[in-house]
């Protein structure tokens, strides 16, 4: 691939915002996930994707995983926006992040 950089190529800096937790997780009935991506949506944010995995572990070495009885699976949620955008998201929803990693990285937007 070239480089996105090269002259006459439109790059436009944004942040990337990962939000990584388990499926097992909910806001009040509704699952965390969904309730997150959900607001991200009214929030009008340009685009937001649920990544879920097989199996995984954090800090703790506490192995999460999908298993018949209960759904304990590792998921993330990227979101790709402005900053200032991204910061605002992140206001009205931190009181759902207790247990939540979240990451944010300085992204540029290129425009093919």
């Amino acid at each position: 691939m070239s480089d996105p950089r090269a002259p006459g190529r439109v790059t436009r800096p944004a942040q990337r915002l990962t939000i990584l937790l388990t499926m097992h997780e909910h806001s009040r009935r509704r699952s965390l996930v969904i309730e997150l991506l959900m607001r991200a949506h009214r929030a009008h944010l340009a685009g937001a994707t649920v990544f879920r995995a097989y199996e995984g572990y954090g800090t703790s070495g506490r192995r999460h995983r999908m298993h018949g009885l209960s759904d304990d699976a590792p998921a993330s949620i990227v979101i790709i926006d402005e900053a200032h955008r991204i910061e605002t998201f992140l206001a009205d929803v931190e009181n759902l992040l207790d247990h939540a990693v979240v990451t944010i990285d300085e992204v540029l937007i290129v425009d093919v």
